[in-house]
C-alpha cells in the first residue's frame, strides 16, 4: 500500500505539473521532434539530442528488470515497458504503484527473458549510453539548452523525465537483486543503486536468475 501511496503521488504531480505548471509549448516543438525522429540533427543543440535518445535508452534498461519482474505480476509488464518508449515516466509509475513485491523467481526463460538477462544487452546498453553522454556533454551548448529549458515544455518535461527515471530505478532493482539470491553483496547492491551508470554497471555484473 505505501508504495501504490508513493508512486501514485509521485505520478499526480508529475503530470500536474507538466501540464499546468511547466513552460508553455512552442509552435516548433513538433518539427523538432520529426527532425530528432529522422536523425536531421545539423541544426539541434548536442544536449537535446542526446537526451532525446537517451530517452529511448532509459526504457530498454526498465526491460531488462520489468520483463522479468513481470512474469511475477497481475498486471501485463510489457504494455507499460512499450509505452515508456514514447512516454517515459508517465507510464512507468503507474506500473509501480501496481505492482507486487516480487523477490522470488519461478517463471520460464523465454528467449525474451534470454535476451533481457544476457550481459550482452548490457554492455551494449552501456556503450550506447556513454557514447550519447560523450556526444552531448562534449559538444552541447549549456546556455542554449538552459533558455529552452526554460521556455519549452517539451525540453523541460523530457529533462525532468529523464531524472525521475535515473532515480527510479532502485524501485525495481531492490526486488531483482533478492530473485538472484545477492543477499550480502554490498558492492553489488551499492553499484546498483548509483542513477543510471551504476545501474547499467549492475546489469553487466549480475548472476543469473535463481529458480525457487
Amino acid at each position: 500500500m505505501n508504495n501504490k501511496l508513493v508512486f501514485g503521488s509521485i505520478w499526480l504531480v508529475f503530470v500536474v505539473y507538466a501540464f499546468v505548471f511547466a513552460p508553455p509549448s512552442q509552435p516548433e516543438t513538433f518539427d523538432l521532434i520529426i527532425n530528432l525522429l529522422k536523425f536531421n540533427i545539423q541544426n539541434i543543440n548536442p544536449l537535446i539530442v542526446s537526451l532525446f535518445n537517451l530517452m529511448g535508452i532509459l526504457p530498454a534498461i526498465y526491460a531488462c528488470f520489468l520483463f522479468v519482474d513481470g512474469q511475477g505480476q497481475k498486471i501485463p509488464a510489457w504494455i507499460f515497458v512499450l509505452g515508456s518508449f514514447g512516454l517515459g515516466a508517465f507510464v512507468l509509475l503507474p506500473y509501480l504503484a501496481l505492482r507486487q513485491d516480487n523477490p522470488v523467481w519461478n517463471g520460464k526463460k523465454t528467449w525474451l527473458i534470454k535476451i533481457v538477462e544476457s550481459p550482452l544487452t548490457g554492455i551494449i546498453l552501456t556503450i550506447g549510453t556513454l557514447s550519447l553522454l560523450f556526444f552531448g556533454l562534449n559538444n552541447g551548448d549549456w546556455s542554449d539548452f538552459i533558455q529552452q529549458w526554460h521556455n519549452s515544455r517539451f525540453i523541460h518535461v523530457m529533462s525532468l523525465d529523464f531524472c525521475l527515471l535515473c532515480l527510479l530505478f532502485p524501485a525495481v532493482v531492490r526486488d531483482d537483486l533478492l530473485r538472484r539470491g545477492i543477499k550480502n553483496s554490498t558492492i553489488l547492491t551499492v553499484i546498483s543503486f548509483v542513477p543510471l551508470l551504476g545501474t547499467l554497471t549492475y546489469l553487466c555484473l549480475r548472476p543469473n536468475l535463481k529458480k525457487y
